[in-house]
């Protein structure tokens, strides 16, 4: 089932209006692009070939899209929980349910299984992916009764091979790759951990060590991009913001985001200059919360003329 609504009709019907921030000053709060509601919104995918940025409701069992062109909202129902998508080389996608890799095309609608990960463990899911520039992607599991350290780190080559290539998690977070991505960020969030490896040509990681760990009172490390910049880019669960980091490790600035559980975010457009966070409205929401959920834009002026990298593809 696909549902779509554009911005505007959204707006004139008053399904969005509460989703607006009270701006202090132009151009300084972020924008809801959607109205709230998403359970678990994660995953924003930039996809230039469409023109169109993607992301997904991972508890809501939902595929959404926003025409950067037309402002139109999409969604599409999905069976399980939807942990992520990324764009294949070749047309079409492949997203993650519950534990199963598919692949995916919309127009017309078609979803056909290719092979799981982890079978025998129930109570994982895979969760967050990235492809690297050698069009591999990287995805990680975690437990959801978020309690014990059964999750792992894996490899998907072109050739649909699975690789594990790092554990114990509870909750794989990230991944986020430099430009020639001989450098990979990723997080243990159950610890408030983010960790930098060194990626071979072959894929092998070395060198694992901890980047940065969060303080109590910030949230936990979730989704993960980098600039263009070599900046790191990390949000915050339970902390309502995204930070960028150095390379170092040392923060840059912060941007604050007025729905606390942020999720992930993503560089968009046509020249990568638009940033888009996602959020989620998991029990409970706070009162003082009425936009978790909500599908963000950042205002240009608060990057600093940060601008992205492209969206890679995967080579299977």
């Amino acid at each position: 089932m696909t549902g779509i609504i554009s911005r505007r009709t959204a707006l004139a019907s008053g399904l969005a209006l509460a989703t607006l921030p009270s701006l202090a000053a132009a151009g300084e709060t972020p924008t809801a692009i959607s109205p709230p509601g998403s359970i678990l919104g994660e995953g924003p995918l930039w996809s230039e070939r469409d023109n169109t940025l993607y992301w997904v409701d991972i508890r809501g069992k939902k595929l959404h899209a926003y025409g950067l062109g037309d402002g139109a909202l999409k969604h599409w129902d999905m069976p399980d929980l939807i942990d992520w998508v990324v764009l294949r080389k070749s047309g079409g996608f492949l997203v993650a349910i519950l534990r199963t890799v598919h692949t995916l095309t919309l127009e017309p609608f078609s979803l056909t299984p290719l092979f799981e990960i982890e079978p025998e463990n129930k109570d994982n899911r895979l969760n967050d992916a990235k492809v690297d520039p050698h069009g591999r992607i990287w995805t990680g599991t975690m437990h959801m009764p978020f309690n014990q350290k059964t999750a792992a780190l894996y490899r998907i080559d072109a050739d649909l091979s699975v690789h594990k290539v790092d554990s114990p998690y509870l909750c794989t977070n990230g991944p986020g790759f430099n430009r020639d991505g001989t450098r990979m960020y990723h997080n243990e969030t159950s610890e408030g951990i983010v960790y930098a490896f060194d990626v071979a040509a072959d894929g092998s990681l070395s060198n694992k060590r901890v980047f940065y760990t969060f303080p109590k009172g910030v949230g936990l490390p979730d989704g993960v991009t980098v600039d263009a910049q070599d900046g790191i880019w990390v949000s915050h669960y339970n902390g309502g913001r995204v930070t960028r980091f150095k390379t170092d490790g040392t923060i840059d600035f912060e941007i604050k985001v007025p729905a606390k559980q942020s999720t992930s975010m993503t560089f968009a457009g046509p020249n990568l200059d638009r940033m888009f966070v996602t959020t989620a409205a998991q029990p409970p929401v706070d009162a003082d919360d009425p936009q978790a959920g909500t599908l963000f834009e950042i205002p240009k002026a608060s990057l600093r003329g940060h601008t992205g990298l492209p969206t890679e593809l995967f080579a299977g």
